[in-house]
Order: structure tokens, then sequence, then C-alpha cells
């Protein structure tokens, strides 16, 4: 066979070209279709394995901020209570409460120390806020407290304004303590302080125990209704100090 490439024939050649261009198109369609369709199925599929892969990594991170929150604020409430244990004299050991009564109208907790670290009865337990209560029990490697706003409890107080001493008695609610026998004539008046007395040798005088958010005096009863929230976090707080007198206890 033979070609002749003439001048004349180039025009209609690109005529040819351009006239076959939509066959070849069209011809192709189905197969760029198929192109376009199995591009779409995947592009739908990776997002959608993206979009999987994007909330496990939230969630996981959420749950580290969570933690990381959590540990931001347990480091602050260690700071204060090695704070508040730098403004006691006396020797102290940090504790960590690791449970509670389960009979809600029983206000003691258990304490993650025991007589071999040197935990005895009668011990005075506090947080980094105020007096919590003292040790009733104590095992080889754990204690229990009682707390000043259980129903058994009696602390003796003084309001640190002016020396007043007074009983500050639980009633069974962590927000409250009462403080029964106050003259209407005794001066106390809400905001003030209370402080432990160190009357009866059980608590060491001179740690916040309360601030009075009450003082009822009605003319025709002898006794003011004196009420007082206490210092301490007794729901919340999770680390304690339990405070050593200088004969018992660490050696």
């Amino acid at each position: 066979m033979v070609f002749i490439f003439s001048p004349w024939l180039s025009s209609l050649r690109h005529q040819v070209v351009d006239l076959s261009a939509p066959l070849y198109w069209v011809s192709d369609l189905p197969e760029r279709a198929g192109e376009w369709a199995d591009n779409r199925l995947m592009s739908r599929a990776k997002l959608i394995h993206e979009n999987q892969a994007l909330r496990s990594e939230n969630l996981v991170l959420a749950q580290k901020l969570q933690l990381n929150a959590a540990l931001e604020a347990e480091n602050f409430r260690l700071r204060q209570l090695l704070n508040a244990s730098d403004s006691v004299e006396a020797r102290v050991l940090i504790g960590e409460i690791i449970g509670v009564a389960p009979d809600p109208q029983v206000h003691k907790v258990l304490i993650n120390r025991g007589s071999d670290n040197g935990v005895y009865v009668g011990q005075a337990v506090l947080d980094a806020f105020g007096l919590m209560g003292q040790v009733v029990e104590v095992g080889k490697y754990q204690s229990v407290a009682l707390l000043i706003t259980d129903t058994s409890h009696a602390l003796p107080v003084q309001v640190n304004r002016n020396g007043v001493r007074l009983v500050a008695d639980g009633i069974g609610d962590l927000d409250t303590l009462v403080l029964r026998h106050v003259a209407n004539t005794v001066d106390i008046e809400v905001g003030d302080l209370l402080v432990s007395s160190g009357l009866g040798l059980v608590f060491p005088a001179g740690y916040p125990v309360a601030q009075v958010t009450e003082v009822l005096v009605d003319p025709g009863q002898a006794f003011a209704r004196v009420k007082a929230r206490p210092k301490a976090q007794m729901n919340r707080s999770r680390h304690i100090l339990f405070v050593f007198e200088d004969n018992k206890g660490l050696e």
C-alpha cells in the first residue's frame, strides 16, 4: 500500500481527526464512567475510614484531656495539703482516703495508713483547709477516722476573734455543725472562725474547724441557735494529714 502525502490532503486529514474525536470519546465513556465510580467509591470509603479514625482519635484525646485535668486538680490539692503541713508545727503524715462508710448516717472514712505508719486511736486528721476528724480504729495498714460532722461527735472549739469557748456538735450533715447551749449574750457573729480549743486533750489547739453561718437570737429562748460550716472539705478531700503528738506515733 502506498501512502501519498500531499499538502492539499492535510486539511482533509485534520477534519477527519476532528470528526472522529467524539467517537473515540464516546467509545471510552464506559471506561471513564467506571473509573469515576471506582474513584467515588474509594473516596467515600476512604472518607468513612478517616472519619472513624478521627472519631477514635478524638475520643482518646478527650480521655487524655480529662485525665490530665484530673491529675492537674489532684496536684493542686496536694500542693495545698503540703502548704498546710508547713503551717502545722507538729509532725504530720500524709494519707489517702480509700473508702467511706456504706451507711450515709455514719460519717467515717477508711484511710490507707495504719499502725505500721505510727497511726494511733484518737489521732487528729485534717485536710488542707481544716480539721476533719479523729482516728477511732487502727489496723496494721489501714485506719478509720470519725468525721466531726457525725452525730456522735462533739468538738471543743473557741471563737478565734475573742476566745469564747463552745462545743461544736455534728448532726449528720457534712456541711453543718451546730453550737449548742450558746447563751443569747455570747459575743458570736456570722463569719466568725471557730478553731479547736485543745480542751479535753483530744485535738491540738488552734486548728481551723468551721465558720459561723447562722446566729439566731430569740428573746423567748435561753439559748441562741448557732450553725457553722466546716472548713474541711468533708466530701471532696481525698488526701489528708495525720497530726502526731510529741509523745505518740512516729519516732
